[in-house]
Formats: structure tokens, C-alpha cells, sequence
């Protein structure tokens, strides 16, 4: 009788055995001075049952580190996707941690402006949801746009944003907005550092080179450059602004006295906010002309040149002066995570 050999047991593990399948983990970056932890942990726990992802990594900013080495953390503890819970700070922060890791970004809004997560059609108020993005959703690779800013002392800084940049009109605002009422009051607390603003009458005198082209110079009220273009309130600032197509929008205002702005507001809030959205519009649109106090220019690099030193703003947020800088587009180097098609 000859005995059949019997065939070793096999050591793989069995991809059906749901004891043996590699469970997923995700990491939560969060400001604890905009998220409460308590409130949020048994719907982040309700999602990872629901999901099947082990316990996620909670990872809290601080004054000194707003989620930079928070971040790196995640990836180091192999995170499978990096949850970025405040403000636009802290998604700016993290995100140019992730930058071309590989690793999705998945958004938690809070704070007053949210803006990555309003351009991408995300909700903003809706915990559950967000959550149940973040650990079942899909990953839609975005552009970021980076920054060299030199400072009048020489120094050289960069930075990544996903939003806008701006100098003007907007990085003074900013700069003079009161940090207590904004918390307090939200986009409220604008209104008067808007005030403000507008008071300042020295424009910018620059020069710039657009994607290596020929040096041109001006003089402008606020120059702001886009990777997205609405802003708060549905306010439609660049309207051929996209995240994922390889370039950015910038936007000069340069209006000349009170008939300047009337034509700026026209723009901004009647075009772009009222006719562009229905097709009957777009068609009026076409019989309007272009005003010389707003511009629009689109392209990859910018390098501008100051005649002086002037305050610039990064996703809303105050990054000092600036003498000079150059910007460009970093395409497809983040990963976000969207919803899923049903």
C-alpha cells in the first residue's frame, strides 16, 4: 500500500479569516481649543466599528507645534489616513506634512473659514459624515501651490498652502483682525479690521514674472493667487480656480476711487456669484466688459518683487512681510478624501 504524501499545512495567512485580514488605522490631528475630544470620541469609535479599522491615533496640536510633528508621527505609526480636525491652520499645517506621502487627507471642519473643505463640496457640519468620509471614502489626488517668501532681513522661508495666497487688502485685514472677536463673533469680527483696511491708501508697487515670461510691472490694491477659488459666504472670488488642474488663479484689484470698488463688487458678487451659475447668465455675462480695476491671470509660477516690505496671508492666516517670493504649483501632491459614489 502506498501512503498519499500529505500536503504541509500552508502559513499564509487566509485572506477570508476576518481575525487574519490587516485591519486599518487611522490618526486624528486635532486643536483642542476648537474640537472636544469627549464629544467626538464615541462618534470616531461608532465609525471604526462601522468600518471595521482599529482604534485611531489621537494626536493633539499645541501653540508650538500646530500639527507638523503630529503628522509626521502618524506616518511614522504607518496611519492609513490622517484626519485633520480645526481650522484652516491646522489642515495647512498637516497637509504640507503629507505632501507627497501618499497617505489621503481627510477633513473635520471647524473654526470659521474651512475653506479646502468648502471648495471640495464637503459638509462642514456634520461629524458622523465627515467621520464616515474620512474611513470609507475615496481619495481625489489636489494640487498645493508652495512659497519662498524673503523677508526684508534676507531670510528665506517656505511654505505650502492650498487655498489662497494674498497680499493687501486681505493679509491687512487679517492682520488686523482681533483674534477674541473672531473666536466670539466669527466673520463678524472682519468688519472692522475690513474698515481698517480700506483706510490704508498705499498700493503695492511690484514687478513679477509669470512662468518665466517677461519681468512686467504694476501697482495694485491686493494681489491674491489660488489654488481655490471661493472664499466664506459664497463668495465666488476666482471662478476658473481649480484644485486639480495643474495651475493657479490670481486675481489684481486695482480700483481708482469709489467707482473702482463699485466695479470690483459688481464682479465678484453679481457675475461671478449670481450670473455665473445658470446658463442664461454665463450668456449676459458675455455682453459685459472687462473692468480695468479687477484682472484675472492664470499660470504655474510667479515670482514677485516688492517695492517694499507688505504683509502676506496664507489660507487666512498671517505669515508676516514679505519683500519678495515665488510661488508655484505642486500638481497632484495630495491625496484628500472625499466621498465615495454611491
Amino acid at each position: 500500500m502506498i501512503n498519499e504524501p500529505v500536503a504541509p499545512e500552508s502559513s499564509a495567512p487566509d485572506s477570508t479569516d476576518p481575525e487574519r485580514t490587516p485591519r486599518r488605522r487611522a490618526a486624528l490631528i486635532y486643536n483642542p481649543v476648537k474640537l472636544e475630544a469627549d464629544e467626538l470620541r464615541p462618534v470616531l469609535e461608532a465609525a471604526e466599528a462601522e468600518a471595521g479599522w482599529e482604534p485611531s491615533l489621537w494626536l493633539e496640536t499645541t501653540e508650538e507645534d500646530p500639527g507638523a510633528g503630529q503628522a509626521a508621527e502618524a506616518l511614522a505609526e504607518g496611519a492609513d489616513v490622517v484626519i485633520a480636525a480645526g481650522g484652516d491652520g491646522t489642515v495647512r499645517v498637516v497637509a504640507e506634512a503629507l505632501r507627497g506621502s501618499g497617505v489621503p487627507l481627510a477633513l473635520l471642519p471647524s473654526g470659521t473659514g474651512n475653506l479646502l473643505a468648502r471648495n471640495l463640496d464637503l459638509t462642514l457640519d456634520d461629524a458622523e459624515t465627515s467621520l464616515r468620509t474620512a474611513l470609507s471614502g475615496t481619495d481625489r489626488p489636489i494640487d498645493m501651490a508652495l512659497i519662498e517668501i524673503r523677508g526684508d532681513d534676507g531670510r528665506t522661508r517656505r511654505h505650502a498652502y492650498l487655498v489662497m495666497a494674498g497680499l493687501g487688502l486681505d493679509a491687512k485685514m487679517l492682520a488686523n483682525t482681533d483674534d477674541d472677536l473672531k473666536a466670539k463673533a466669527g466673520w463678524l469680527a472682519y468688519v472692522k479690521a475690513i474698515g481698517l483696511a480700506l483706510r490704508d491708501k498705499n498700493q503695492l508697487r511690484l514687478r513679477y514674472r509669470l512662468d518665466g515670461k517677461g519681468v512686467r510691472s504694476m501697482r495694485a490694491h491686493t494681489l491674491m493667487i489660488g489654488n481655490c477659488g471661493s472664499l466664506p459666504a459664497n463668495i465666488l472670488l476666482l471662478p476658473d480656480a481649480a484644485v486639480d488642474d495643474g495651475e493657479f488663479d490670481i486675481v489684481v484689484l486695482r480700483p481708482e476711487g469709489f467707482i473702482g470698488w463699485v466695479q470690483i463688487m459688481t464682479k465678484i458678487f453679481w457675475e461671478n456669484g449670481v450670473l455665473r451659475r445658470t446658463t442664461a447668465g454665463r450668456r449676459l455675462m458675455g455682453l459685459t466688459k472687462e473692468v480695468r480695476a479687477l484682472n484675472y491671470l492664470k499660470g504655474r509660477e510667479l515670482v514677485v518683487s516688492l517695492s517694499r516690505a507688505e504683509q502676506i496671508q496664507l489660507d487666512g492666516d498671517p505669515f508676516g512681510e514679505a519683500k519678495s517670493f515665488r510661488t508655484w504649483v505642486d500638481p497632484s501632491s495630495l491625496l484628500v478624501r472625499v466621498p465615495a459614489d454611491d
